[in-house]
């Protein structure tokens, strides 16, 4: 293996997402589809498991897949932490640079056409740390080591496949376009189950990612949360996240969007996803009434007016988290954004509009006459407002706990 790249080129990364190496500047034709994690929002994200759980990451083997030292901040922070988070062994893995290219558009088209080994530029590479390299007397970043893979560090190849089945946890920022077929990856535990020894029996392969908030709503994730094998992380800080583009790639973003100087890209929809427990998830709303709702809620669409029934759904309407009444029993339609602040010990979690009545809620009876069908509304709540049935935002049907 060899030994980890010069420090000094991560080193320029910095908590303002700035980069130092010139290089990129020979990236400006490159398109850019990745978005790369600050450090700072590493760090808070990962402090919010270790104050619920000092041992979060203790003893395990946690792996990086569709990272890369070279630009991401994943691989720096856990090598620089691998001995306050007592890991067992950290691995990183990252595409090949000529299949990155054709895959995500990156910027890695530069260092591939730079470089005479095309060969090379086909393999992915792999990082491993797990001992004291250099004998300084500790094990951080300096002891990373390194080596070809033999494929391009596709995430589904048999090789990864292989690294996915050794890790205890998995941490990574996938490419948004693929959330789904990344999920699906890490949650196949049909290779775990086929081993029949005692060091797997019963393994649960742990995990923190980032996607789209909307990821709630897709089919192939909200059973998941519904069968509580899924949650919002900690979050971001105010729910704004703000990811790092490299120097010279294409800015095409909406004004308020990209920040020129900070080389910042803005996003107000984004989340961890996860099944490590953390503090806040378990920490109960406090809310009022539906009187003192209706009386002072800072919010026109409730003050003074209420709450409205679905049309479709045996559930009231609730546009707010906040709006929350604490003191209805019945079913309530929320926003996706409520699972930022949902603790399974205070709620119910019922199903979603999206996906019909297939989680049990039922839906209105309609006669041959009535109309319209539910199905015309795209599933989603309808409510009769001014003699119109409008269709809401996706809700999650809830109901408290007693």
């Amino acid at each position: 293996m060899h030994r980890a790249l010069c420090p000094t080129t991560v080193k320029a990364h910095d908590n303002t997402g700035h980069m130092a190496n010139r290089n990129l500047s020979e990236a400006k034709k490159a398109k850019q589809d990745e978005f790369y994690t600050q450090m700072n929002d590493i760090q808070t994200e990962i402090n919010a498991y270790l104050d619920y759980d000092e041992n979060t990451f203790r003893g395990k083997t946690v792996l990086l897949p569709c990272d890369d030292p070279e630009w991401s901040n994943f691989t720096l922070f856990f090598a620089q932490n691998f001995e306050r988070l007592g890991l067992k062994k950290l691995i990183s893995t990252s595409y090949a640079p000529e299949s990155k290219t054709a895959k995500y558009g990156s910027l890695f088209a530069y260092a591939a056409s730079q470089s005479d080994e095309t060969p090379k530029n086909e393999r992915g590479k792999i990082f491993i740390l797990d001992h004291d390299v250099n004998a300084n007397g500790r094990i951080d970043f300096e002891d990373l080591e390194w080596e070809y893979l033999k494929g391009d560090g596709d995430f589904r190849s048999e090789e990864v496949r292989r690294l996915r089945d050794e890790a205890d946890v998995i941490v990574t920022n996938p490419p948004f376009s693929m959330f789904r077929e990344f999920l699906a990856w890490i949650m196949d535990d049909r290779d775990l189950a086929a081993k029949n020894t005692k060091k797997h029996k019963g393994k649960t392969r742990q995990f923190l990612i980032i996607g789209n908030m909307n990821a709630i709503t897709y089919k192939e994730v909200f059973p998941l949360i519904m069968d509580n094998k899924l949650w919002l992380g900690h979050g971001f800080t105010h729910g704004n996240a703000y990811f790092r583009v490299a120097d010279g790639s294409r800015t095409e973003y909406a004004n308020g969007v990209y920040d020129s100087t900070t080389n910042l890209v803005k996003f107000r929809n984004v989340a961890w996803f996860t099944n490590l427990e953390h503090g806040r998830r378990h920490q109960p709303l406090q809310l009022m009434t539906m009187a003192q709702n209706i009386k002072h809620s800072k919010h026109k669409e409730v003050r003074g007016i209420g709450y409205r029934r679905y049309d479709n759904y045996d559930a009231i309407e609730v546009p707010f988290t906040d709006a929350i009444p604490s003191d209805y029993d019945g079913v309530m339609g929320v926003p996706i954004s409520f699972l930022d602040k949902y603790c399974p010990e205070q709620f119910e979690m019922l199903g979603i509009t999206d996906r019909g009545n297939e989680y049990g809620i039922k839906t209105r009876e309609y006669t041959e006459n009535d109309s319209p069908k539910y199905g015309d509304l795209n599933r989603r709540g309808a409510i009769l407002i001014d003699g119109e049935l409008q269709s809401t935002y996706a809700r999650i049907l809830i109901r408290q706990h007693h």
